[in-house]
């Protein structure tokens, strides 16, 4: 049985039965088609699911069928919420322009707001279901659409699933052993100023925020540059915010400076931490400088540092974009950064409902850019690769000889 054929034997005999024929009709129409049958009679013909499904147990118990059920006359019953509110369409519209995606020329357009969101807004006027919402949504030519995943951030590495497994396993393991596991990266550098930033604040009415027309990328404007470390046990956050380069060295003085603000107290026993990294950027596993770095790391707090890096073009899975960096986004918008005390402020004062804690501090130290580390200083590092993928995955052990460590 094709879809066209019950959807025609529906529609063509409708006009002449009444409602409660119209239900059994229904029923044995979705008993027919079996499995997914009620959906599919229900969007074919207009009929709520509930109504078919109570006619299907009429069937299966006749006893059930009402011996006098009052019959609706054609065209009576309660009148539909669009022709009791006329503006409810208008209104709904007015709801989708502002978060309405895709090309307007479009057959199918989608929306990224819920229908029970949708209903929330809409019943202040009239009361509406989620359900209604739906159906008009479907007959204004929306529907509901995922993502497509086409556009990849880098290289698809042949082993790049191996090493997600190899991370969780490794970071599963530190977590059980009560080791800290952290998550870090330099989020994207903000301009510090009276400069535009996206999304809306509570002001009073008629006295935005005043902000420069371009943001024209000049050296000589301040920026600030927020290197975060997330707390993968105690969902907490550090951010230092960087004034000068964003370098390797900046990226494990941050860490540094993290351990010495809150890692030690919330790990006093500790004697393993597991970083997880991009493999890109002031952390990247080609950077001597990282490594020469979390040398100097290992040997000052005494204790081996494991690194697993992210597979390339991978970065949108790193915990700390979605777990901190964004929480700050959403803190921050629609506010300019005018100043880095500003920026410090924004970022302490996120917070979510699951209990993010997020600490941040200032740092004006000088972090000059081309530092070369040379080949025997490189030697002179006590790093294990691991037997998976050695380059993304090692462990810096603390050197008894600490004459190498930098200053």
């Amino acid at each position: 049985m094709t879809d066209e054929s019950y959807k025609g034997r529906l529609l063509a005999l409708m006009p002449h039965l009444n409602e409660k024929q119209i239900r059994i009709a229904a029923a044995l129409e979705a008993k027919s088609l079996g499995y997914g049958g009620v959906s599919a009679v229900a969007e074919a013909v207009g009929i709520a699911r509930g109504t078919i499904h109570r006619a299907l147990e009429e069937l299966r118990d006749p006893e059930l069928l009402p011996a006098n059920e009052q019959i609706r006359a054609p065209g009576a019953g309660r009148k539909t919420i669009a022709l009791r509110d006329p503006s409810i369409i208008k209104r709904l519209t007015a709801l989708l322009e502002s978060t309405t995606r895709g090309d307007p020329m479009s057959p199918l357009l989608w929306t990224n707001k819920s229908t029970r969101e949708l209903a929330e807004v809409l019943s202040k006027g009239h009361p509406i279901s989620a359900d209604t919402v739906g159906r008009y949504l479907k007959e204004m030519g929306y529907s509901l659409q995922s993502n497509l995943k086409t556009i990849e951030d880098g290289s698809d590495h042949p082993d790049r699933d191996q090493q997600f497994q190899h991370l969780n396993r490794v970071v599963c393991g530190f977590l059980r052993r009560g080791d800290p596991v952290i998550s870090v990266d330099t989020k994207k550098k903000e301009l510090i100023g009276a400069y535009y930033s996206k999304g809306r604040q509570w002001r009073a009415r008629g006295k935005p925020d005043k902000v420069r027309i371009h943001d024209f990328i000049d050296p000589e404007v301040p920026k600030a540059i927020p290197y975060g470390i997330y707390d993968l046990a105690n969902n907490q956050g550090w951010v230092n915010v960087g004034v000068d380069h964003d370098t390797a060295s900046f990226a494990v003085g941050s860490i540094r400076r993290w351990w010495q603000c809150m890692g030690s107290q919330q790990y006093p026993q500790a004697d393993r931490l597991l970083i997880c990294a991009d493999g890109g950027g002031s952390n990247g596993y080609r950077i001597r400088l990282w490594k020469f770095e979390l040398q100097a790391l290992a040997d000052e707090l005494d204790m081996g540092v494991s690194v697993c890096h992210l597979p390339p073009g991978t970065s949108k899975w790193n915990k700390i974009e979605h777990r901190l960096f964004s929480h700050i986004s959403m803190n921050w918008r629609g506010r300019p950064l005018v100043s880095h005390e500003v920026v410090v402020k924004l970022i302490g004062a996120t917070m979510t409902k699951t209990g993010l804690k997020v600490k941040a501090k200032l740092d004006k130290r000088k972090y000059p850019l081309k530092v070369k580390v040379s080949d025997k200083e490189m030697a002179s590092l006590n790093i294990k690769p691991d037997k998976f993928h050695g380059e993304w995955n090692y462990t810096i052990e603390p050197r008894k000889d600490r004459s190498a460590k930098s200053g």
